[in-house]
């Protein structure tokens, strides 16, 4: 059976699907960085100390890390009113709300489909 060389390459080139998959799943590669998603997809815009206390166990550092890498991925949108003591809030960008229907399926298809 001949493979046709157009569909091979939408799956597998250099712009196919494979890239464009493993490109979102490395924005949302990290231990922490789902539940920073799905915390902000429940309340539209926290502060960073109740991200803290909502999600148990990840410390300032890594908080701080995950949250850089969701606002350079553009999926996450961060306010700083410019106030003392500081006052910055975390919001779902439209990127960011565009893929949460994409996690959701995900969730739904681990549901339907137990280890």
């Amino acid at each position: 059976m001949l493979i046709d060389h157009e569909a091979r390459e939408e799956c597998i080139g250099p712009d196919g699907s494979v890239t464009h998959v493993k490109r979102v799943i490395a924005m949302i590669s990290g231990r922490w960085k789902l539940p920073i998603l799905f915390r902000l997809f429940a309340e539209p815009s926290i502060r960073t100390l109740q991200l803290r206390r909502d999600i148990p166990g990840i410390s300032q550092k890594v908080l701080t890390q995950h949250l850089r890498e969701l606002e350079d991925d553009h999926l996450i949108i961060r306010t700083d009113y410019g106030e003392q003591p500081p006052h910055v809030e975390y919001s779902l960008s439209e990127r960011g709300r565009r893929l949460m229907p994409v996690l959701m399926a995900a969730r739904f298809f681990s549901q339907d489909h137990p280890s």
